[in-house]
């Protein structure tokens, strides 16, 4: 009842905007058709505010959810009629905001004490006002500025409301739509939905920031402010003050002589830092949440806040993703086919030479273009409807990541028009990979699993005990073709006392690994790299 009910507003919603006008209503379903019905027989003729601000408008009556995709939008000014694209901006920090008489009893509830007590001052008009949380600034006891972060009142309750609603039409998508069986609707709805409970735990955002702030901390590109806890719970959350120029303000940075060519490749530099070195990257990269120091105009560095939504990816995605986008940049198209069948991204029984031939005719009119005018965000629009065809499936934790990198290119390209994507992430990537797989690192990842193969190794002798007394007990007979169950034990032990040797003399290296690891950086590059083979031989017998 309650679903059909917020069903029922969405499409009063829908009508009291007209926003039925945007679409295209000659191409979608009938049923979609039928469910705008009462938008178009009972909702205004006639809206004087434009399709701009008519959607924005709809956006902020529908709540948090449909705030976030209002946000997304605004920063594909490539994708997004500009009109439309500029009037969403609002939707960064501009959302009404609820008392501050309610917001310091949040805080007084939350501290267990008076506002007067804990602060030297309070500031009643909100800085910004968002579609979770509101924030206003205040001085500590010790003269600190700060501001402080408290969630909505009664926001998780209207969250749950559309998440539930969120279920059912993915369901419903997902049983009978051949799209919605790709798309896997559900899923991604059930890993938005931890996103997005997690954004009203203040102390989670807290431990987010800390850990950014730490990553960049020996870094000139990205600054994230300082976290007070004696302050900060799951309700409340105090941080320190930081000023900076809105990274959308053109006119400001320019102004200040910044170099914006400079600051659009950071941004780049930013997110592939995150993504793949630290593999910690802040997921909701809207303009509003992001700033620019201009005090070094000639050498800026972003400012970044609101880390609620965070994103990670497995060792396996990481690598995927990388080998595809370099070879998405030499033109490599079978090896895009190839990788996307090896990662499991596509059914396995692929036809290889006709998915390579789809991809083809995707990618190589787009690079026909100057590098420069080439949007990834349109690129991965075709290739998105091309994969149709094979069966392709939305990855869900790959969507945190694919919604900040539109983010990042929508960003670069309004401060920098210019901006060469590819031209910043290529060498980006190739040192990355390079990296992954140098002497160095092999020996990084042997070191931390040796106190795990180190714990398993008393284990090992029962193990071979068992395989003892079960090769005890021969069958009578069996088929000559046919492996008799003791000469399978006994092809099983062999194998395992093979690893086992393999293992015993690598955890001996590994132990000793720490007590010559001086004289280890002073071997010759070839040496290093015949040990680290060495390694892998024993370790992958």
């Amino acid at each position: 009842m309650i679903r059909l009910r917020r069903l029922a507003k969405i499409v009063r919603v829908v009508g009291k905007y007209r926003l039925d006008e945007l679409l295209d209503k000659d191409n979608l379903p009938f049923t979609v058709r039928a469910a705008l019905a009462p938008a178009v027989l009972f909702g205004k003729a006639k809206n004087k505010a434009n399709r701009g601000e008519r959607l924005r408008l709809a956006l902020e009556e529908l709540g948090p959810i449909f705030i976030k995709f209002g946000q997304l939008l605004s920063t594909r000014p490539d994708l997004v009629p500009s009109d439309i694209c500029t009037e969403l901006t609002q939707l960064q920090d501009n959302v009404a905001p609820f008392s501050s008489a309610v917001f310091k009893a949040n805080i007084e509830t939350a501290l267990e004490g008076s506002v007067d007590d804990l602060f030297q001052s309070f500031e009643p008009e909100p800085l910004a006002s968002a579609s979770v949380a509101q924030v206003h600034a205040a001085v500590l006891a010790d003269g600190r500025k700060v501001v402080i972060k408290s969630v909505r009142p009664g926001i998780e309750k209207t969250i749950r409301k559309d998440i539930a609603l969120l279920y059912t039409l993915a369901r419903l998508l997902a049983k009978y739509s051949e799209d919605g069986r790709r798309l896997r609707p559900v899923e991604v709805i059930a890993d938005y939905e931890m996103v997005i409970l997690d954004e009203l735990n203040l102390q989670s955002e807290g431990a987010n920031a800390s850990l950014l702030r730490h990553n960049f901390e020996q870094s000139s590109l990205l600054n994230v402010p300082e976290i007070y806890w004696p302050y900060s719970n799951e309700k409340v959350l105090v941080m320190e003050r930081i000023y900076g120029i809105p990274v959308t303000n053109m006119v400001d940075l320019e102004t200040a002589g910044v170099d914006m060519k400079l600051l659009a490749e950071r941004g780049v530099e930013i997110f592939f830092t995150q993504v793949f070195e630290h593999n910690f990257f802040h997921a909701d990269m809207h303009p509003g949440n992001i700033f620019v120091d201009a005090s070094k105009p000639k050498s800026p560095n972003y400012i970044a806040i609101d880390c609620a939504i965070m994103g990670s990816l497995s060792s396996d995605d990481q690598f995927y993703l990388a080998r595809n986008l370099l070879a998405i940049f030499k033109r490599d198209y079978r090896q895009v086919a190839e990788l996307h069948i090896r990662s499991g991204w596509v059914p396995s029984d692929t036809p290889v030479n006709e998915f390579t031939g789809a991809i083809r005719s995707v990618c190589e009119p787009i690079f026909e273009r100057p590098l420069s005018e080439i949007s990834l965000g349109h690129m991965l629009i075709s290739l998105f409807t091309t994969a149709r065809r094979f069966n392709m499936e939305v990855q869900p934790s790959l969507v945190l990541l694919q919604k900040t990198l539109l983010n990042i290119e929508g960003l670069g390209r309004q401060m920098y028009p210019q901006l060469d994507l590819w031209a910043t992430a290529q060498p980006f990537l190739d040192k990355w990979l390079k990296d992954r797989y140098s002497p160095k690192s092999i020996f990084k990842q042997f070191k931390r699993h040796v106190p795990d193969w180190l714990e398993h190794l008393p284990q090992i002798p029962p193990l071979v005990f068992q395989a003892l007394q079960n090769m005890q007990t021969p069958e009578t007979s069996a088929p000559s073709s046919e492996k008799t169950p003791v000469a399978e034990d006994t092809s099983k032990l062999s194998k395992l006392l093979n690893r086992l040797g393999a293992a015993l003399v690598g955890i001996g290296v590994g132990i000793g690994f720490s007590n010559w690891s001086e004289s280890m950086s002073q071997l010759p590059g070839n040496s290093l790299v015949m040990v680290s083979v060495g390694l892998l031989l024993l370790l992958l017998r």
